[in-house]
């Protein structure tokens, strides 16, 4: 022991503690690693193939300007993340059953991890997320850079 009372330790390991959850909730979203779902993830020729098989289905959830610039890639649904029906289009692909695969991809992946996580945390139970996104990240060169298929998207 160093001759200082128990409790001033524990004060001090609280007090750390404390600073350092604050710290990490003050840099945000964008800099600490996130929960994962267990791999729950695949890969863009993956996603594809099992959209293509029926095993999965396949939500785009970018923006409608994105959707019109890239287009969509063949076999996904177009929902917008940000429309306050979200969840009502996706019950209607799913037919309300929370335990239906669905894949997510976005431009880059970071949407589409942050709404699986938040569609698990609703009940869905088979989310899945497509890291490489429409336009490629860290994880691999995306759908277009890989050549898949698009379909345009007329608004």
């Amino acid at each position: 022991m160093t001759g200082q009372p128990a409790s001033r330790l524990s004060r001090r390991a609280l007090l750390g503690a404390v600073l350092g959850v604050g710290t990490a909730a003050a840099l945000g979203w964008a800099v600490w690693p996130r929960r994962q779902l267990d791999g729950a993830a695949l890969s863009v020729r993956d996603a594809f193939d099992a959209a293509k098989a029926g095993e999965i289905i396949l939500v785009d959830i970018r923006r409608p300007d994105e959707w019109t610039r890239t287009g969509i890639g063949q076999g996904a649904h177009p929902i917008d993340m940000r429309d306050a029906g979200f969840i009502a289009h996706l019950d209607a692909l799913t037919g309300a059953r929370k335990d239906v695969p669905i894949a997510l991809i976005c431009a880059r992946g970071v949407r589409s991890a942050r709404l699986s996580i938040a569609l698990t945390e609703e009940g869905y139970t088979r989310v899945i997320n497509v890291p490489e996104g429409m336009l490629g990240s860290s994880v691999g060169p995306g759908w277009i850079e890989t050549g898949l298929p698009v379909t345009a998207y007329d608004s």
